[in-house]
């Protein structure tokens, strides 16, 4: 009885939710982002220290966590954190994120 490696990878990945959207998608597939206590940050490397949220790689997802002011609570900041790192962050990766990007909007109700 042979282990799909595959899957055992898929069941190992940390699972982590989008603050955008709220869909739980891997930790691989999303953005990790954190805060200075000024503005929020993209930390795609997960290499800043401190709290950290997670955002598909989707400018609608960016949206959604903007409007529900979703940054500040989720990094337990001020409501006027500056969100225009992680938007040029979004909009430039989406290219590169774009299998990623397919499936959050075949998954998403």
């Amino acid at each position: 009885m042979g282990v799909d490696s595959a899957a055992l990878e898929r069941r190992s990945a940390p699972i982590r939710t989008c603050i955008g959207c709220r869909v739980k998608s891997s930790k691989h597939d999303l953005l990790r982002v954190v805060s200075d206590g000024r503005s929020v940050l993209p930390d795609p490397a997960a290499v800043h220290p401190g709290r950290g949220a997670y955002l598909h790689w989707s400018v609608d997802c960016f949206e959604l966590a903007v409007r529900r002011r979703a940054f500040a609570r989720a990094l337990r900041g001020s409501s006027g954190l500056d969100t225009s790192a992680v938007r040029d962050a979004v909009s430039a990766g989406r290219a590169d994120q774009s299998q990623v990007s397919r499936e959050h909007r075949m998954s998403t109700p």
